[in-house]
Parts: C-alpha cells; structure tokens; sequence
C-alpha cells in the first residue's frame, strides 16, 4: 500500500479527499493534519510514503513545510494542492521540493493521477504549467513577458499577502520574525518589481491581491 498523509486546514475538503483517494486498492491514506505541528505529528507516527500539502494553512505557509519535509531524513514525496494560481505558485512548491501541483478546483479529476505519476517517479504539473516554464527556458524571456507576481521571491509575495490582509510593517515582522528595516526592504522591492510608485498603491494592489485570492479559497470549500 502506498501510505498518504493530507495535510489542510479545511476539514470538509480533507474528508472527501481521502475518500477520493481511498477507493484506490494501492493507496490509503492514513493521517489527516490541519497545520504544520499536525503534520509533524502525523508523518513521525506513520512515516507515510508521501504528504499532499496545502499553500495556505490558516497563518503558517505550506511551502514551508513541503521544504522541511523534501530536507528531511525521511524519503516521501510531496504534491502540493491548493487553491492558488499555479502560474504564480507551481514553480515556487518545485523550488521547495515538491514533485507535483494541482489546482483545487481540479482535484477530482486529477489527483489520482497525480499521485501515481509521482509515485513512479515523475513530476506532475498541468500542460499550461510545463508550456510556460519551457517556453522561459527556451526563449529566456525578459521580465516584460512574465507574469508580475512571478518576479517575486517566496519571502516578498508573503509580505505582500500579508499587507493585503492588513498587517502593517510591525505586523508583519512579528509574524515573520524579521527586523522592521527588513520588512521595509522588502516592500521596496515588491514595489520596485511590481511597478508600483508608493505605499498607498502598494496596499491598495495587494488588498485586491489578497481578496482573490480570500474568494478562490471560499469557493473551494
């Protein structure tokens, strides 16, 4: 049997999942975890063969947690399922050690799939994910032809989440443990990336950035 945890904070979400992917003979899943500290937990108890991790865990950031479980000691294998636009995402949980994304909106089509094209040793993303990132390779696109928010790091599109939901400068360095001259750089940087003249632009783009991506979320559930 091949052994998966879920690891996502929406209970509802985690039960059909499972049950989704328990009606293949080969697989079982057998831990569901709602945050890190859970999952943790669940993946030193049952050692599963592979963890299924949402972007957004209440507060904590999943790609965290993908990148601790792809350095750890033990050999499973990670696919990232979330709410978020894969062509700002994708490539970011690839980075972190992730062998494959889906779309939430597209789980009960494609997990199954997923996993077990992951368990065979191969990478999955969705035809429009491979097509974009090889057509960058290729043709070394300059930043006129990638999408805005794929020109920040993990660390700044976290500051910038986070000021769309309304957190200010020291916020934001209490939750991320960061000095406030720190945070500061990083808000130059999104606004120098992003094109964006001044800090009221700023927070008015990423409060717009930020209720997308509150309204995919709700949709999901």
């Amino acid at each position: 049997m091949f052994r998966i945890v879920i690891v996502d904070d929406h209970p509802i979400f985690c039960l059909g999942l499972k049950e989704l992917l328990m009606q293949e003979n080969d697989l079982e899943v057998c831990a569901l975890a709602g945050n890190m500290t859970e999952a943790r937990k669940a993946i030193q108890k049952h050692s599963p063969d592979m963890a299924i991790v949402d972007i957004s865990l209440g507060q904590e950031n999943g790609l965290d947690l993908v990148r601790e479980i792809s350095e750890g000691e033990q050999s499973i294998l990670v696919l990232v399922l979330s709410m978020h636009d894969e062509m700002v995402w994708a490539e970011r949980a690839l980075h972190a050690g992730a062998r494959g994304y889906v779309m939430k909106k597209e789980a009960s089509e494609l997990i199954v799939k997923a996993v077990q094209q992951i368990r065979a040793g191969k990478i999955f993303m969705s035809e429009q994910v491979m097509s974009h990132m090889l057509e960058r390779f290729c043709n070394n696109a300059g930043c006129e032809a990638i999408n805005a928010m794929e020109l920040l790091t993990d660390r700044e599109l976290e500051v910038f989440r986070l000021i769309g939901i309304g957190l200010s400068t020291r916020d934001i360095s209490e939750r991320l443990h960061l000095s406030i001259k720190t945070v500061g750089t990083y808000r130059d940087r999104i606004k120098q990336k992003l094109c964006i003249k001044n800090a009221m632009e700023l927070t008015r783009k990423a409060v717009l950035w930020a209720e997308k991506e509150q309204l995919l979320d709700n949709n999901t559930q």
